[in-house]
């Protein structure tokens, strides 16, 4: 298993520099990550950086409440893709998941898939630490129904991260065509192999540089 493919090496924190997001670049390339996950306004300054590179940009949309308008989500999205990120990974709106509102729920990703068809992959995160075993099976099923490309597990900004019994829940429920990312706690080789044997397919990560070491 080549754990690095599967790595979306990540940094999101609020008092994160430049300094530090070229610093991620320059592992991913030395690693060989899937993609680099920053927020938004630095999507432009890791295109740059990662342009003679396989390495993807990945950015979070919405995030990482997920409380953001349909429009300002789509917004964001349509400025990422054009400052070069080619992975999109949005949080659902969990309150209106709350209130039933299922229908809000859908159209908030509908939107955000539809401006991305054709130019990024739109991973959707649930933030399953927030949600009922009901509430997860029937997020899954909306973002399969709306055409996202993954279901993500976690922004790791909330009282909790990826658990494998969520992955294991999220990959039956959607089936073996759609992706499922790990994300929020990934911190060792145990934990990716865990994540992966649950049924993830991409693992997001700020421990990647270790995970590979680990590995090796």
């Amino acid at each position: 298993m080549d754990y690095a493919a599967l790595i979306d090496h990540t940094i999101l924190a609020p008092q994160a520099t430049k300094e530090q997001v070229k610093q991620l670049c320059g592992e991913a390339m030395e690693y060989g990550f899937h993609s680099v996950c920053v927020n938004s306004s630095f999507v432009y300054y890791c295109a740059q950086l990662l342009k003679d590179s396989h390495i993807k940009v990945c950015t979070v949309i919405g995030f990482p409440l997920g409380a953001m308008s349909t429009a300002g989500k789509v917004a964001e999205a349509e400025q990422a893709m054009a400052d070069g990120a080619s992975e999109l990974d949005m949080v659902i709106h969990v309150g209106m998941i709350k209130s039933g509102d299922w229908e809000y729920v859908k159209q908030d990703i509908s939107s955000v898939v539809e401006a991305a068809r054709g130019k990024a992959a739109v991973k959707v995160i649930l933030e399953t630490c927030l949600l009922t075993e009901q509430e997860k099976t029937q997020a899954c099923r909306v973002c399969r129904e709306c055409g996202a490309d993954f279901v993500k597990t976690s922004t790791g900004f909330s009282k909790g991260g990826a658990t494998a019994e969520d992955v294991a829940l999220m990959r039956r429920t959607v089936g073996p065509e759609m992706g499922v990312k790990a994300s929020g706690g990934i911190r060792s080789l145990e934990d990716a192999k865990a994540m992966v044997e649950a049924g993830a397919n991409r693992l997001g990560t700020s421990s990647g540089a270790a995970i590979v070491k680990a590995q090796e």
